[in-house]
């Protein structure tokens, strides 16, 4: 008996070693690497580069990821359209979202879509957001006022609104709705997808507040700044709200739509049957709609010649 209850206890032992392994191996999974303004990537897409320009701001090196089209480099008097994709998550890493590259690249390849530049940002220490407390923390102003001018700069780009387009996913899909109605000189086409809402909301009842430990300038969110669009609307922005049906902010980029529609602001949407909270899903069954939807509204602006 006293043998047997102690192979029992060394089979608990073992148990309670090899959960708390299980468990120390999954939080080490989640912990997410230092954020670094420069991420050189291993391998990328078909017709990715990755890049670094000096931020004038911080006096440092930042990262970025760009998809030059198919005809690129023989056509060397053309000018292309321009997409900036924000990605989702935190910290900031330009090479988070480039695979979705491959998708692009097929679709203008194969004369699906037009051609188009797509840019690849780092969206600095809390994603797309800028944090003035903190050291080379300010996310937005280092796209919107350093890298815009220097993809413009350095390579052959519309470098007008009628050529620029916003995109982003989950974490970016809340940068693109704050930017876009922050900055609607700047950007003609708009596709944020997946965005939180609900916790943008929590941030406009709470005076800047996501949560006890991070907070953001006031009125710094996609519920008051929608607000404060809906009072001009002008210049007249496109959007395209893009979400699965089976991600976790369904829901709320429902009541979202709602919120639009009782401010009058126009916008269409991409409700894709069955997807989780991945762009990747959502692009696989109905990318080329908002692929298609940058080209349309680069059209209208003149920004493409019709095909």
């Amino acid at each position: 008996m006293t043998r047997r209850m102690g192979w029992l206890c060394v089979a608990m032992l073992l148990g309670i070693l090899s959960s708390n392994e299980l468990n120390a191996q999954a939080t080490k999974k989640k912990t997410p690497p230092p954020f670094q303004w420069v991420n050189h990537p291993k391998t990328l897409p078909t017709g990715v580069q990755h890049g670094v320009f000096k931020s004038p701001s911080m006096q440092q090196d930042v990262g970025y990821c760009i998809y030059l089209p198919p005809s690129y480099a023989a056509d060397t008097d053309r000018r292309y359209p321009v997409v900036y994709y924000l990605h989702g998550g935190r910290p900031g890493n330009e090479n988070k979202s480039v695979g979705l590259a491959k998708t692009f690249h097929e679709y203008m390849a194969n004369g699906a879509a037009p051609e188009m530049i797509y840019v690849f940002v780092n969206g600095g220490p809390v994603s797309h957001y800028n944090m003035a407390e903190r050291k080379n923390a300010m996310g937005e102003n280092v796209f919107v006022e350093e890298l815009v001018p220097f993809i413009d700069k350095t390579y052959r780009t519309v470098a007008e609104r009628k050529g620029r387009g916003l995109e982003g996913f989950s974490q970016g899909g809340r940068g693109t709705t704050r930017i876009m109605f922050k900055h609607p000189d700047l950007f003609c086409s708009a596709a944020p997808g997946g965005s939180g809402y609900a916790t943008e909301k929590r941030i406009s009842e709470d005076n800047g507040r996501e949560n006890p430990g991070l907070a953001f300038a006031p009125g710094d969110n996609t519920w008051d700044l929608a607000r404060k669009y809906a009072e001009s609307k002008e210049p007249p922005l496109r959007i395209m709200l893009h979400v699965g049906t089976a991600g976790f902010n369904y829901e709320n980029n429902l009541d979202y739509m709602k919120f639009l529609e009782s401010l009058k602001i126009p916008f269409e949407k991409v409700v894709v049957e069955g997807a989780p909270h991945s762009a990747q899903k959502i692009y696989d069954k109905r990318g080329l709609e908002l692929v298609r939807f940058h080209a349309d509204n680069f059209r209208r602006n003149g920004a493409l010649s019709a095909e």
